[in-house]
């Protein structure tokens, strides 16, 4: 059961009598649940070669996916404007081309990170998406 699922299940509310009583029964619940689509998972490769996969929410970034979850190496000075290039990534290979091009400004925006690609992409610009689910991408030596 995940956590939204779980925080269903258990929420209470207290009674000015000081009893509990359940908000949501077990079975409407867990039914509920068990429509509800896992998270897609994205893995960040360290240039040393460690690499850590996270959670991310559908409709964040992922920079804001890495940001939140405490990945080295995505400094996001710009907070995801498309307006510093410290969010650089090399997207691997197999999901260059499932992958949106780059728009017009990431483009020349790419142009200022250091040691550019054709991987290369800025992960603000990148949107967490069912169709995502696995995306890897490695976190460059420097940023800018």
């Amino acid at each position: 059961m995940g956590r939204v699922c779980a925080l269903l299940y258990y929420t209470r509310a207290h009674s000015e009598s000081g009893n509990i009583h359940s908000l949501a029964s077990p079975h409407a619940t867990r039914r509920a649940c068990m429509k509800h689509k896992a998270m897609p998972t994205i893995t960040y490769i360290q240039p040393e070669g460690t690499s850590e996969s996270v959670e991310a929410e559908l409709g964040m970034s992922v920079m804001e996916t890495a940001v939140d979850n405490g990945i080295d190496g995505i400094v996001a000075e710009c907070g995801g404007a498309c307006s510093c290039a410290t969010c650089h990534v090399y997207v691997d290979a197999e999901w260059l081309q499932r992958l949106p091009a780059p728009d017009e400004h990431e483009d020349a925006m790419l142009d200022c990170v250091f040691d550019r690609q054709q991987s290369s992409r800025l992960s603000c610009q990148i949107e967490v998406t069912e169709e995502i689910d696995g995306l890897t991408v490695n976190v460059p030596e420097n940023q800018i």
